[in-house]
């Protein structure tokens, strides 16, 4: 019986953890391979000679899980270095290019001359894995090809046994086949390792089918791993592009904020005279490589497993444009999902697959998730844009302001003060114990975190207060002194400069007077629908939310439809999986409906208001959680939806893909419009 993943992992971390506490840190090659050895029980000279029979029950795919599990944490971080479990691989695999040549094997497989032609095929695949780390996908590629390869051979065996006096002979896949960049030097040689047992192990496979012994012995031939930076490698050097049938792998997760000098200095020569390429994530740079490798054969196909934040927000609008203007088509594309392994230390990372090349294929499949842990589904697509959705390759904008009529977005008001002029409940009653006179300038205040859970929080809102008023409440007085000691003590000369007001936000975009749309700038995905609500300006926001100062009724409707979401959804950035609202990218960039309909949405909106007052003990979490929404107010939000879509001049939106594919295209219609956009012909 193979080893189970638990009693390897078991076996494996034991040993692991001993060894480490005894060994220097620079000594995690040698830590790896005393381990590897003590675990499955062979030596040194059995590895060279696979002649253990331990071989035919270790999957080649655990290596990757074992160098993660002896690699230090914060050396895993540095490097973006994370296990990709068999799952995920198979995901970029399969329709890349194992899918194709499993539909060819099918149109050929009775025909034996078709088939030998079919076989001489597949020996001439190479794959390049141009951040390799232990070989994972090579490995899983390469078996892939070799069961495939098996299939053949059973079929013409059944067709011509006669040929099978040396099954040796007839068996053409090989190692050689595949190549690999990796930065550390210990798993590049795992991945080697990794290939020539996967080939042992099919080997094996090939005699127990045909009753022959089969064993490659001496090993002539080996993969071709390179120990390097894949960003200033040649990829040409290790293998020509006219040679090459796909490129595959999970480049390192590494993002902006985290990036080393190094790691900047690679994007910036990579990406040089692309404005805005600082905010892009390490991976970004593995993109580039391989477009512009392709560009020496556009037959190429290329697929990586990446962080999700590439196709959303302002990353997209700055790397997707500099790949169309090279050609680049995407072709394939899973949406988000949640990144799993069975490693320790496994990163909590939401991830995309992009399938791209220089060329359109005239099938084009986007697999898209209910919830980042569900299982796909597929639906076929006309196109696929830099957000991973059936619609026109546009690229949005960060912009400053609106494309259409609709009022503008602002950031809530910014403390800056240390926590010194903010108050939890207890801090208010407290300070009312000692200064009653300074009711008068508290207000209730929201962050994200208060306006969605209802939580209570208070500050002291001083503006306009006289001299001789805050003189008169020392508790406030010392309060407004801790103010500006902690701005004064700033490194920052900006903060330096408030400690001249200390009592005031650091930033105040409040309205004076009236009411004000409020929008969290993080949500949870889980909701149908952002929480959102109409305030009066007595009630302050703080800039964890966004706020439209000058909104109405009608413009509350419109952002609290499905309509909006779907867009959300689409276009906006994400932590985690959480959306992240941001002004630039998802408010000023939405493509608003006619105002003709805009009688029939404030009705529907004021139902949705009327509908959240009937529970005033249930907070906007509870109102809107998927579980215990009320029945009232999904019909309320239905309501809406239908007046949102009338006023598009639509009756029905059988799915959100179609929402988002009308939205891009009427996004495209008003931006056509702007002088500024006109200006930019590469940007859509």
């Amino acid at each position: 019986m193979p080893l189970s993943w638990n009693e390897i992992k078991d076996r494996a971390l034991a040993f692991s953890r001993e060894y480490v506490r005894e060994t220097s840190e620079d000594s995690e090659a040698k830590t790896f391979w005393d381990a590897f050895f003590h675990i499955f029980g062979v030596t040194r000279r059995q590895l060279a000679s696979f002649e253990a029979p331990v071989w035919s029950r270790i999957s080649p795919a655990i290596f990757g899980s074992l160098f993660q599990s002896i690699m230090d944490t914060r050396a895993r971080r540095h490097l973006g270095a994370h296990y990709t479990s068999e799952q995920h691989i198979l995901k970029a695999l399969q329709p890349l290019f194992l899918d194709r040549l499993h539909q060819e094997f099918q149109q050929v497989r009775r025909n034996p001359q078709r088939l030998l032609d079919f076989q001489r095929q597949l020996a001439t695949v190479r794959v390049l894995d141009p951040a390799c780390g232990c070989g994972n996908f090579l490995v899983v590629a390469y078996r892939e090809l070799r069961l495939l390869e098996l299939e053949v051979l059973r079929e013409l065996h059944q067709a011509r046994a006669s040929d099978f006096l040396d099954v040796g002979q007839i068996v053409s896949v090989d190692v050689d086949q595949f190549y690999g960049i990796e930065l550390e030097e210990f798993p590049a040689q795992i991945a080697q390792v990794a290939l020539w047992l996967t080939d042992h192990q099919m080997n094996l496979r090939v005699s127990e089918e045909f009753g022959q012994y089969f064993v490659r012995l001496p090993l002539v031939k080996a993969p071709q791993i390179v120990h390097g930076n894949a960003l200033t490698v040649d990829w040409r050097a290790l293998v020509k592009p006219e040679a090459l049938t796909v490129i595959v792998g999970n480049p390192p997760f590494v993002g902006k904020a985290f990036q080393n000098e190094a790691q900047k200095a690679d994007l910036a020569r990579l990406f040089a005279g692309v404005k805005g390429f600082g905010v892009l994530d390490y991976v970004a740079g593995w993109y580039r490589k391989a477009a512009d490798y392709m560009a020496d054969n556009p037959a190429i196909r290329t697929a990586f497993v990446s962080t999700n934040s590439i196709t959303q927000g302002e990353q997209a609008g700055v790397l997707w444009p500099d790949l169309f203007q090279r050609g680049t088509r995407i072709n394939f594309a899973h949406r988000t999902f949640q990144w799993t392994s069975e490693a320790r230390g496994q990163a909590a990372v939401h991830c995309v697959i992009v399938g791209f090349a220089l060329h359109d294929d005239p099938a084009k499949w986007l697999f898209d998730y209910e919830t980042p842990k569900a299982e796909p589904h597929a639906t076929q697509a006309t196109n696929i844009n830099p957000y991973l959705v059936d619609a026109p390759n546009v690229v949005l904008e960060n912009r400053r302001s609106p494309i259409g009529s609709a009022p503008p977005i602002v950031f809530g008001s910014m403390p800056n003060d240390g926590g010194h002029l903010l108050l939890s409940a207890d801090e208010k009653e407290a300070l009312l114990a000692r200064e009653p006179k300074a009711a008068v300038w508290l207000r209730h205040l929201l962050g994200s975190e208060e306006f969605i859970n209802g939580r209570e929080r208070w500050c002291l809102w001083l503006v306009g207060i006289r001299p001789e008023e805050l003189r008169a409440l020392p508790a406030v007085l010392e309060r407004v002194e801790a103010v500006r000691r902690y701005r004064l003590a700033s490194t920052r000369a900006a903060t330096r400069e408030l400690a001249a007001t200390p009592t005031l936000f650091g930033e105040i975009r409040h309205p004076g007077s009236g009411q004000y749309v409020l929008i969290p700038r993080v949500s949870s995905e889980r909701r149908a629908w952002i929480p959102i609500a109409i305030l009066p300006a007595e009630i302050i926001s703080t800039d964890a939310n966004l706020i439209i100062p000058t909104a109405t009724l009608y413009h509350f409707g419109v952002l609290s439809s499905t309509m909006h979401m779907a867009w959300v959804r689409a276009v906006c950035g994400r932590l985690e999986s959480r959306y992240r609202y941001s002004a630039g990218i998802v408010y000023n960039n939405f493509p608003w409906p006619e105002r003709s309909g805009g009688a029939g949405i404030e009705t529907a909106a004021q139902v949705i208001l009327d509908t959240r007052a009937r529970f005033p003990n249930a907070t906007l979490a509870d109102l809107y959680d998927p579980l215990t929404m009320p029945p009232e107010l999904l019909k309320a939000h239905r309501a809406l939806d239908r007046a949102v879509d009338a006023a598009y001049g639509k009756s029905v939106f059988p799915t959100e893909t179609e929402r988002v594919t009308f939205l891009f295209e009427q996004y495209q219609a008003l931006t056509s419009l702007l002088p500024e956009d006109r200006a930019k012909p590469g940007r859509r």
